[in-house]
């Protein structure tokens, strides 16, 4: 039997067949210059039919390593022998990624406006120029982010992991570990569940930073993702994880309780106890230096990098887990995974 191929798609007005791939550059509102400006979209159209999957980095434009991510994948040469549509977008917020900033010119976050509408602030027409082109035809999606506002994330996934599809995705993509969260009114993924496609966001590393084992993490998660989709043939990989993703229970932020410099006890990744002195804080001039105790036993999944504190910051992030020893472990054999494994993708 002769297998079925697939229509040929069209997008602003290109129309891209079945076995081929283009860069589509979407218009978007122009610059205060008068210059023109596009949002480009990466599409890889395989000539047998399959899911459609959408990858997008940079909603936040100081967010730099899902750009990498989404370079690296979109060099790979085992795409050319796809099944199904893979849209990818290196940088959604252009304004903010020329800026190195993680917001539009007016400060609005991009990532509170979705699914848009035309007519509206730069953010609404920005968002629903990517939800309207993209997001809307697609069964799939994974949303690319870094920690916010001097803070670091351990590589982690997050979604409803309530829906079967989402926890095979997540359990495909081969994080650590995931954190069950519906998504903030506005956001991509909860707007775009609502749409009915099957969502996940990882996140990763530090915002205006290239991490090189968040990207690889990346680029794997993403490959193996479109391999669980039945999108590309099932590769050995030399070296796999014998623990299974763990998801958390809950999460919190351990925050500062007086303003002063941050002198951080405690690492990514690590278990804490509770009670256990996760940093102190110390008043510049000397007069006082503060305990920062952990409230609770967790692991932690995000770390205040900078040292300069308020009252009230949020510090350090605790994810909750059914079996604690078992996550820090987890987080351990990943590291020594992305480290050995030269053949991630």
């Amino acid at each position: 039997m002769v297998p079925m191929a697939q229509a040929s798609i069209e997008l602003a007005g290109q129309v891209i067949a079945p076995g081929q791939k283009a860069t589509v550059l979407l218009p978007v509102a122009e610059t205060y210059l008068r210059q023109d400006a596009r949002m480009p979209v990466h599409v890889f159209h395989g000539r047998r039919p399959g899911p459609r999957l959408f990858v997008c980095a940079a909603i936040h434009g100081d967010e730099l390593n899902g750009i990498e991510v989404v370079r690296r994948l979109t060099s790979l040469k085992r795409l050319s022998s796809m099944a199904g549509t893979l849209f990818a977008v290196p940088v959604v917020n252009l304004y903010g990624f020329m800026g190195n900033s993680r917001y539009l010119p007016d400060r609005r976050d991009l990532n509170r406006f979705f699914p848009g509408a035309k007519g509206g602030s730069l953010a609404s027409e920005l968002a629903q120029v990517l939800f309207k082109n993209v997001v809307s035809y697609c069964d799939y999606g994974i949303d690319l982010h870094t920690g916010s506002n001097h803070r670091r994330n351990l590589p982690h996934l997050r979604g409803d992991m309530s829906d079967p599809e989402v926890l095979a995705m997540a359990r495909a993509f081969g994080a650590p570990l995931a954190l069950e969260s519906p998504g903030a009114k506005g956001s991509l993924r909860g707007a775009a569940v609502a749409k009915g496609v099957k969502m996940l966001t990882y996140e990763a590393g530090e915002a205006l930073r290239l991490d090189e084992v968040s990207i690889k993490a990346g680029v794997r998660g993403l490959t193996s993702v479109m391999e669980h989709l039945g999108m590309l043939s099932t590769r050995k990989r030399s070296v796999r994880s014998s623990l299974t993703m763990q998801v958390a229970l809950n999460s919190s932020w351990v925050r500062a309780t007086m303003s002063g410099l941050l002198q951080s006890r405690v690492k990514l990744g690590q278990l804490v106890s509770k009670d256990q002195i996760l940093g102190f804080i110390h008043d510049p001039f000397g007069t006082q230096s503060l305990e920062l105790t952990s409230p609770r036993q967790g692991v932690v999944i995000g770390l205040q990098s900078l040292p300069s504190v308020y009252k009230g910051d949020a510090l350090v992030h605790l994810g909750s887990f059914e079996a604690p020893a078992k996550a820090e472990a987890l987080v351990d054999e990943f590291s020594e995974l992305m480290n050995q494994d030269s053949g991630l993708a």
